[in-house]
């Protein structure tokens, strides 16, 4: 059987050389200290071997020292010195023939073994002391969730039958990439995961493929997580989307299915991030190097800036890794960013997307609910639900933020349209990204506990946006969202420039429409999720995945050829949530990260080894 060569890297090739070497010197200072054979064999004759079998006696220090110090041994001592030395010699020369007698492959295996061993040993010096033995949450609703109605059981086993869809697919032609290129039927990544296959859409999909019940395939995931994902690469990826993606997707996985693995996984990863927030003012770089823990920022974004929905969509999996490690370094990370905010003034009331990580000003005046600012807010609020509504900073930050959205951004078209505009240097543009569509469902969430009883008020604002960008749907050829449009110039909720036409799977329209349906039950909203179905089903689906596509307003539409790791995560999850009963995932006991993985509510009897974890204090 012939074993493939195996790709060393420069550290791995150093403990390699060590090895070789040191075999080297055994075998040739057991030559030299052996000029006569003969005298081997009556020294190793004069010393009967016991009836237990050989030997292996060591020379003692202080009989070498007099041996090698001219007249301060006697002869009786000289003797017994070399004797040992010749046995000991021997016993070297007698493995290393024994070593020469195997075949290659076995001389290899050794030195691959020695080697794991070895860098194996390397990373536990330093490590951090083993996880405490924190018991899991009390899990409900994991599982489950059939809905009563036939109709609405086959939607959700369509549902089902899509994710397996795209699951085979990537197992099939792209197992261990990051993504997928369903029409190619080859890989795919970008540069958000650096130059490595970390597997992205395995670790997305994990809780998607365990609440819809899907045990073969969760299993292969789980083994390809256990022995192949690595951290321990020289790749700069980004600190957001690795946080939201991975992290949070491992945390997801641990609590729903209690299997260490994920938790190991998801605190390995999670200290290889914490240098990225070694700044001037600990807002953490957008870009980081896994292995040197060197970090950047986006040359693109106004002037080397940090982005405010990058820095600030990091509270629930930071929460979770301080509640799981009783570490304070995870928590207290992410609310010095929080103090940094407070300090700062906000024009007009908004948050500004871009921030001097350096001199702690604002960058250029855009605000946006869409790209570049729409996850912090969304944080805000579930920071707040997380810690089961004891946060309140995070929730009287969350409504001051909303205030000045309201009242600067969120503007009534022509047609009487609700949009969500963007602020850019005192001008409102008059258009929504598809992203910023999620804000429905976020002003359905945050109803409860609005200041000032405006509880019915927000819920009403998220329903009208949900009508809103279900028309940017109903209004395209192939029936799917633009990822932006206009309202002005006679255009409403529908997109005007080329580049801005496509559509990459894109899950926050369904999004919204699941947290409507949780909270009104009004059946349009399974409606509209079904609408997407079939659209997507239609024009997305391709023999080996789903495809984006490249124009919504084409009748025949142009595959993008990338099956993006969100996919999985999010839209296929929030479609099987929408058709579910409301029992899976209730609201009371999970929060779903902005890459919809869940992770339980904190309550106060969920407590560490050292005592219960402030999510909303700084731990000392």
């Amino acid at each position: 059987m012939s074993f493939p060569r195996p790709t060393l890297r420069l550290s791995e090739k150093f403990v390699l050389l060590l090895i070789v070497s040191a075999f080297v010197t055994l075998c040739f200072g057991a030559i030299f200290f052996l000029p006569d054979s003969r005298q081997g064999s009556q020294a190793r004759g004069s010393t009967p071997p016991s009836s237990a079998g050989p030997v292996r006696q060591e020379v003692p220090v202080e009989l070498l020292n007099k041996v090698q110090s001219s007249g301060k041994a006697s002869p009786g001592d000289r003797e017994l010195a070399v004797r040992r030395l010749q046995d000991e010699h021997d016993r070297v020369l007698d493995e290393a023939k024994k070593i020469l007698q195997k075949s290659k492959e076995g001389i290899l295996n050794d030195i691959l073994t020695a080697r794991n061993k070895v860098v194996e040993n390397n990373r536990d010096v330093g490590a951090r002391p083993r996880l405490p033995n924190v018991p899991l949450p009390k899990i409900i609703g994991a599982t489950g969730g059939e809905p009563r109605d036939p109709e609405t059981r086959e939607r959700r086993a369509k549902v089902k039958q899509m994710m397996q869809h795209a699951w085979s697919s990537y197992r099939s032609f792209a197992w261990g990439a990051n993504e997928l290129k369903p029409v190619s039927k080859k890989s795919h990544s970008t540069n958000i995961f650096g130059n490595t296959q970390m597997g992205a859409s395995i670790v997305d999909a994990l809780d998607t493929l365990y609440i819809m019940e899907l045990h073969e395939e969760f299993a292969q995931a789980k083994e390809w997580v256990e022995k192949n994902l690595d951290f321990n690469v020289n790749a700069e990826v980004s600190v957001f989307e690795v946080n939201i993606r991975f992290v949070g997707g491992l945390l997801a996985a641990y609590y729903l299915s209690g299997e260490e693995v994920f938790k190991l996984k998801a605190v390995h990863l999670a200290e290889k991030l914490l240098p990225a927030f070694r700044t001037p003012l600990g807002i953490p770089w957008a870009l980081l190097n896994l292995k040197s823990g060197v970090g950047r920022n986006w040359n693109w974004a106004s002037s080397g800036c940090s982005i405010l929905a990058e820095f600030g969509t990091l509270h629930l999996e930071f929460a979770h890794l301080s509640f799981l490690t009783g570490d304070p370094a995870y928590i207290n990370a992410v609310l010095n960013v929080r103090k940094v905010l407070q300090k700062m003034e906000r024009p007009n009331g908004l948050y500004p997307n871009y921030l001097h990580p350096r001199t702690g000003r604002w960058g250029q005046h855009h605000t946006s609910v869409g790209g570049l600012g729409d996850s912090f807010y969304e944080y805000l609020l579930k920071a707040w639900l997380i810690s089961d509504r004891t946060d309140v900073d995070a929730r009287r930050m969350y409504d001051e933020a909303i205030e000045g959205i309201e009242h600067h951004l969120v503007r009534r078209s022509v047609g009487g349209l609700t949009f969500i505009g963007e602020w850019r240097g005192g001008h409102l543009e008059r258009k929504m990204g598809h992203l910023a569509c999620f804000a429905g469902g976020m002003f359905a969430l945050g109803a409860d506990g609005s200041p000032g009883g405006q509880a019915g008020h927000f819920l009403q604002l998220g329903a009208e946006i949900a009508r809103t960008c279900h028309e940017s749907y109903t209004r395209s050829a192939l029936k799917l969202g633009p990822e932006a449009f206009k309202f002005e110039g006679g255009a409403e909720a529908v997109a005007v420039r080329q580049n801005e036409k496509y559509y990459i799977l894109r899950p926050e329209v369904i999004e919204t429409y699941w947290y409507l349906w949780r909270f009104t039950h009004d059946p349009k909203y399974r409606d509209w999720g079904w609408e997407a179905v079939e659209a997507i089903e239609k024009h997305c689906r391709v023999a080996g995945g789903y495809s984006g596509v490249k124009d919504v307003y084409a009748n025949h539409p142009t595959h993008d050829d990338v099956q993006q790791s969100f996919f999985l995560a999010e839209t296929l999850k929030y479609l099987y949530l929408l058709f579910s009963d409301d029992s899976l995932l209730p609201a009371d006991h999970w929060v779903l990260n902005t890459e919809a993985h869940p992770l339980p509510v904190l309550h106060a009897s969920n407590t560490t080894l050292a005592g219960p974890v402030n999510v909303g204090q700084v731990q000392t």
